[in-house]
C-alpha cells in the first residue's frame, strides 16, 4: 500500500511541476523572452498546453473574469495538495 501511495504522491508532484513550469513559460512568452517560433519552445509549448488545459479550463470557467490574471494554476494546486494530503490520510488510517 506503500507504493502505490508513493506513486500517487510522485504523480501529482509531476504534475505540480508541469502546472507551474506552464505558469513560467507563459510568463516567458508575453514577455517576449522566448519566442514561439522557435520549434523547441513550441513543441514545450504545446506539451504543456495539450497536458495542463483540459484540468484548468473547467476552473477558468468557474472563475470570475480577473482582467489579466489567471489563477487557475494556483486554485489547482491547492486542490491537488488538498487531495495529495487526504488521500494519505486516509491511506494511513486504513492501515491502522
Amino acid at each position: 500500500m506503500n507504493a502505490l501511495l508513493w506513486l500517487f504522491n510522485t504523480i501529482i508532484q509531476l504534475y505540480i511541476y508541469i502546472l507551474i513550469a506552464s505558469a513560467v513559460l507563459s510568463w516567458l512568452i508575453a514577455f517576449n523572452v522566448v519566442n514561439l517560433r522557435s520549434p523547441v519552445v513550441s513543441q514545450i509549448g504545446e506539451f504543456l498546453y495539450q497536458v495542463t488545459e483540459p484540468v484548468l479550463r473547467p476552473i477558468r470557467n468557474l472563475l470570475p473574469n480577473l482582467g489579466g490574471v489567471d489563477v487557475s494554476p494556483v486554485i489547482l494546486i491547492l486542490l491537488l495538495l488538498f487531495v495529495q494530503k487526504l488521500v494519505s490520510d486516509l491511506v494511513i488510517q486504513l492501515a491502522y
